[in-house]
């Protein structure tokens, strides 16, 4: 599928440090690693042109450095805590004109869902496109689509520590300033947490991963028939709660 003369830049930020589960993004999923298994599905995308791993300066983030490469992805490093500085230096790295933002704790990315967001950005040309404004999908199909335009004036003009720490907030926070368009489904599936935090969320989606085979080529509608088939499943992480971003 064509994006025009957009070159569509998918960002994924790792790092080795957790404060719930530490090296999360390396840990184990049926034979491939948490981070090996985000670059995967995010490949099988037809709008994004380049997937590119962006961490940090620290010696621990080596190990993230050193995956990306058996993964044959470029890698960008900056500061610990000033993520959106990531961003920006690892879209110009990439010659990007649209950014979508993936964060590595989400195994269970959909490429579907992606591409989605991706074309309803394209179609409508926003400043930025999210399926998480109005949450629809589960939690762990985040994708967040943002001009370099927009990028560029959060990364000049952002002083928040939470505003540097994840990146968006500076374009949520200022809607007269940006226009945000927001992505959903047809049907709420937002109280599903397929993101991995902690390690009852590891051990959630390792046993997807094993109950799907292993294999990467599965959709989230397979998750879903799986949870419907073994519900117990859902009990595995139904206690954590979300981390606030403040």
């Amino acid at each position: 599928m064509a994006t025009g003369n957009n070159r569509v830049v998918a960002i994924i930020q790792a790092r080795m440090g957790s404060s719930r589960l530490p090296g999360k993004v390396l840990k184990d999923l049926a034979g491939e690693t948490m981070l090996a298994r985000v670059i995967s599905r995010l490949r099988a995308t037809n709008l994004i042109n380049e997937v590119l791993v962006a961490t940090t300066n620290l010696p621990v983030d080596n190990a993230i450095v050193a995956e990306s490469g058996r993964c044959g992805v470029r890698v960008a490093r900056g500061d610990q805590d000033d993520v959106l500085d990531r961003y920006f230096q690892a879209a110009h790295l990439a010659e990007a004109d649209v950014v979508v933002r993936i964060t590595s704790d989400c195994p269970l990315i959909d490429p579907e869902v992606t591409d989605k967001t991706i074309l309803a950005f394209l179609e409508d040309k926003p400043d930025y496109a999210s399926n998480t404004i109005v949450r629809t999908y589960p939690r762990g199909l985040d994708t967040e689509v943002i001009s370099l335009k927009a990028l560029t004036r959060a990364w000049e003009e952002a002083r928040k520590p939470h505003e540097r720490e994840h990146v968006t907030p500076y374009l949520l926070e200022h809607p007269s300033e940006f226009v945000l368009l927001s992505v959903t489904g047809d049907v709420d599936y937002s109280g599903f947490r397929w993101t991995v935090d902690t390690p009852e969320d590891l051990e959630f989606v390792q046993a997807v991963y094993f109950r799907l085979g292993g294999r990467t080529e599965f959709s989230w509608r397979d998750v879903l028939d799986l949870l419907n088939r073994a519900p117990e499943l859902l009990e595995l992480n139904r206690s954590v709660t979300q981390k606030p971003i403040h």
